[in-house]
């Protein structure tokens, strides 16, 4: 199953539909394209589903989904696979 998951951008490159950005998801860094949240900076919390940020959420709603996602021993497999994010 592919999941929407919660990250923080760390860094961004590129312009318009070409940018892109590292983004913590829980200690795994991953690259994530950015062309649909053009606002999105550094410190943001971004909701990606494979491969690309979908939107922008808030740091608690974040930190929310993370805790479910290790109680359900989920962040493990985005480290394995890529888990959707």
């Amino acid at each position: 199953m592919c999941l929407a998951v919660p990250g923080r951008i760390v860094s961004t490159e590129g312009e318009s539909l070409d940018r892109t950005g590292k983004v913590d998801f829980g200690g795994i860094l991953k690259e994530a394209c950015l062309a649909y949240v053009p606002d999105a900076e550094v410190g943001d919390y971004v909701i990606v589903h494979v491969g690309f940020a979908l939107s922008k959420v808030d740091e608690a709603e974040a930190q929310r989904v993370f805790a479910y996602l290790a109680e359900m021993g989920e962040l493990e497999e985005l480290d394995a696979d890529g888990g959707g994010a």
